[in-house]
């Protein structure tokens, strides 16, 4: 972004708080400690938080929190779809309904290391009102939306959206 008067890039600043406390009584260094974290964010928002039970069995992770890589797939997912409205309604169409099930997929990199190599975003959208982009016209939305999407642009990973070429 850049600031309207200087043309300057204007920086971002954005923070969470990340906090893990061992258990009364609970072991560290034997490896059988609980994961379970707290994310905090502005406003007050927080969020449970956890390796996934695929990667870090019960009872040591939580099912009932988000994993690293849940949020990684929904990050991608949501700055996507953010800007693909801002997209949609600069054109004045009409979106009663924006709806993804993203999918993310880990496998390892050329050093042998695991990470999201792949997420292929799966979204059903409903427009409405007098203007109904053709599907050419909404592939080429989510062309302009990944190139725009802050997160897309911050990431190695491959960012797919399924059917559009």
């Amino acid at each position: 972004m850049e600031n309207e008067k200087s043309g300057k890039a204007m920086a971002h600043e954005y923070t969470a708080t990340v906090v893990w406390t061992r258990g009364e009584g609970e072991a560290f260094s034997d490896n059988k400690y609980k994961r379970g974290h707290r994310w905090s964010f502005d406003g007050g928002i927080e969020v449970q938080a956890s390796p996934s039970p695929l990667v870090v069995p019960l009872p040591y992770s939580r099912e009932d929190a988000v994993d690293p890589e849940e949020a990684f797939v929904a990050s991608i997912s949501s700055c996507h779809m953010l800007t693909f409205l801002h997209i949609a309604a600069k054109r004045r169409l009409v979106i009663d309904r924006y709806e993804d099930k993203a999918l993310g997929v880990m496998t390892k990199n050329e050093n042998g290391k695991f990470y999201v190599s792949k997420v292929t975003l799966n979204p059903e959208i409903a427009f409405s009102g007098d203007q109904i982009p053709t599907p050419e016209q909404i592939a080429d939305m989510h062309h302009l939306a990944h190139k725009e999407c802050f997160i897309a642009n911050s990431v190695v990973t491959e960012i797919v959206v399924a059917g559009i070429p």
